[in-house]
């Protein structure tokens, strides 16, 4: 949990008036970046530093992120760049649940990719200046911004446009210029807990972010048997359930995945005296130093990486203060949910909020505590391996989108690497459940979510979130 602030006023966890079995160091105070930066700095002394955003003088038209020149006849950054042309020469066809008025910004952009595309067309993004081989450079450089009626963008958005250039070239028998659909089945969303009152769009369009990123681009030979996503339904005759060997290449870089895990039950205390009540201010105390304990974990687990010796520590730097609290939500919800969902579950249900905390609490806390509810639910369906915890947890760390890289292309690429290994991982090990690997990547979106949104959560009301959030996905899990 990145804070500034102190702990909520009532002392935390302090001597032997507490009633944990064995007494809590003092807390550190949180460091600003959300990791201590001495640990980072064993991997590179003197090498952390904040890029100096005062030099940035022009913004992306689309998202407001840093501009990195003109891209398709407007000024745009790297990632809308990236985004347009992958939309168009892959044909995407996406869907907006809400009013197709989403905002657009730097951290909102791959919330909805229906509005993001659209708001390139409206702005004047040329599609013409894309190359037909979808190769780097422009057609022509000298295409400025086009102006295109609102019937055209429809028929761009709709997909009505593609497919009639689709029926142009199998008119005149030029099968190389299709594709297949790029629609995705509806049987691979998930299903929404009944707990869940918000739209799913969130979840579906973050989804098809994280998809579009991959899908579109030259596959490593030794992984075009792999089929493509969602070319593919539940039911297809086309991949009847069959035998297959996991390739000794999948199985080794995962093996050096999972080896630099450290999968030992958590160390911090949670045992509790009995008849013991947990004030606020203890409870507090407790959440930060399991955060802490795992956030070091996760500086640990960078310096194991297989490929860690491919990446700057800065690049790392970056990596880590953008994904710290997506990680942890993902270990705690997978790997060490048995404490968390346990042991720190009994040590909630000895604290009782006041009537002052339970009228106070905010509507995002509610939004934060139905999705976390919803998502444990499903990893707890799933049942998500050590293999494929690991191969989700290299996956979100490594992402190209995030702001100060240098290897925004290698980073692609290992990403690339791990989300096909996971893919043919899932599809090796669990024969008869053809939709399970889109299932677990549309939980990443979904933590990348709920870890934005738990930072506005005010820091007194953590303690009263988790306890909810503990006690329901613990009750119903006992009466299954």
């Amino acid at each position: 949990m990145e804070r500034d602030e102190r702990p909520p006023s009532g002392g935390a966890g302090g001597g032997g008036s507490t009633g944990f079995l064995e007494p809590p160091a003092a807390l550190p105070p949180p460091p600003r970046n959300g990791f201590c930066q001495d640990d980072l700095a064993e991997l590179d002394p003197g090498t952390i530093s904040v890029p100096d955003d005062r030099a940035e003088q022009r913004t992306c038209l689309i998202c407001g992120d840093r501009a990195t020149g003109l891209h398709y006849g407007i000024i745009s950054c790297e990632g809308c760049k990236g985004f347009f042309k992958r939309s168009i020469c892959n044909k995407r066809v996406y869907r907006c649940s809400r009013d197709k008025n989403c905002v657009m910004s730097r951290k909102q952009r791959n919330r909805c990719q229906y509005c993001r595309l659209l708001k390139c067309l409206q702005m004047g993004m040329n599609r013409k200046a894309i190359r037909e081989d979808g190769m780097p450079g422009g057609r022509n450089k000298s295409i400025g911004p086009v102006q295109i009626s609102e019937e055209e963008i429809e028929r761009i958005m709709s997909g009505q446009e593609f497919e009639e250039e689709a029926n142009h070239w199998s008119n005149h028998g030029d099968s190389d210029h299709s594709s297949p659909g790029n629609r995705a089945s509806e049987s691979n969303q998930p299903s929404p807990g009944s707990t869940m009152s918000s739209s799913r769009s969130v979840e579906l369009n973050g989804f098809m972010a994280f998809r579009e990123q991959y899908m579109g681009m030259s596959v490593p030979p030794h992984y075009q048997y792999i089929p493509h996503l969602f070319n593919y339904s539940a039911h297809s005759p086309l991949l009847p359930p069959q035998a297959r060997s996991l390739d000794p290449q999948s199985y080794s870089l995962i093996h050096q995945l999972v080896s630099a895990e450290d999968l030992e039950p958590l160390g911090t205390p949670m045992l509790i005296e009995d008849g013991y009540s947990v004030t606020q201010a203890e409870l507090f105390a407790l959440l930060c130093r399991l955060a802490d304990e795992l956030l070091f974990r996760q500086i640990a687990w960078i310096k194991k990486l297989p490929f860690f010796c491919e990446l700057s520590i800065k690049d790392y730097t970056c990596l880590l203060s953008s994904t710290w609290q997506e990680l942890i939500l993902l270990s705690s919800l997978t790997v060490y949910s048995k404490q968390i969902f346990g042991e720190l579950a009994d040590v909630t249900a000895k604290y009782s909020p006041s009537d002052e905390e339970l009228h106070r609490f905010s509507d995002e806390g509610m939004e934060v505590i139905e999705r976390l509810i919803y998502l444990y639910h499903k990893f707890h369906q799933l049942k998500v391996s050590n293999e494929e915890y690991a191969c989700m947890k290299a996956i979100n760390f490594l992402n190209q989108d995030i702001r100060g890289l240098t290897s925004a292309s290698q980073l692609e690429q290992l990403n690339k690497r791990y989300w096909y290994i996971c893919q043919d991982f899932t599809e090796y090990k669990y024969t008869h459940q053809p939709n399970r690997f889109p299932d677990l990547m549309m939980c990443l979106p979904e933590i990348r979510y709920i870890a934005g949104k738990m930072v506005n959560v005010p820091l007194e009301q953590l303690p009263l979130l988790f306890k909810v959030v503990l006690h329901s996905c613990k009750t119903s899990v006992s009466k299954e």
